[in-house]
Order: C-alpha cells, then structure tokens, then sequence
C-alpha cells in the first residue's frame, strides 16, 4: 500500500509538473534534479539527484543484483583461494593505498 497516492498529468510534450506534497517530501527546490528508476515489475521509483551524486547506471544494477544473489545465496559467497589471490599479487604489488586518507569529492 502506498504511503501517499498524487496524480499529475502529461501535457502534449509529455512533460508534467511535480505534485507539491512529492516537491516537499522529496525536498526539491528549482533547477534541482530528479532521477527515475523503472523498476523490472513495471514500478517507478522517483528520486532527488543529489548534487555529486553520479551513479553509474550498470555499475548500479550489478551492484543490485551482487546485494540480492548474496541475500537469497548466501552460498554463493566464498573466499579467494590461494592461486587467484597468488596471481593477483604481482598485479597490485606497486600499487600505493592509504586507507586512512580522506576521500575525494568525485570518490565518495
């Protein structure tokens, strides 16, 4: 059952105007960005882009399906053996990492 039910109509360029209570709960003020999510049984989840908030759309669904696959099979989760994580070794040895460094504005 939804939390709140508004209807808003489509003008014939297919553009719409934001109900005010959404514009409230959502927060979003003018010239703010607003992101939709189809969702595969047909809802549509709509959102307030966050200023810097880039997300990789396929990076997103994978990200999705890996939290949903270890949800339902947690199975499926095991740990690297020894030959990947001997092969990989080389790959990462030159590579610097300060765990304890702040992160960029671009990277959180």
């Amino acid at each position: 059952m939804p939390l709140l039910e508004i209807e808003s109509t489509l003008t014939e360029r297919y553009q719409t105007t934001v109900p005010d209570a959404v514009r409230r709960a959502l927060r979003l003020r003018k010239r703010d960005r607003i992101v939709y999510r189809l969702l595969a049984d047909g809802t549509v989840v709509l959102e307030r882009k966050e200023k810097g908030a880039r997300r990789d759309p396929v990076v997103g669904r994978f990200l999705d399906f890996l939290a949903q696959d270890i949800r339902t099979h947690p199975e499926h989760v095991r740990a690297i053996d020894s030959g990947l994580l001997e092969r990989i070794r080389p790959l990462i040895a030159d590579v610097a990492v300060d765990l304890d460094a702040a992160l960029a504005p671009d990277d959180e």
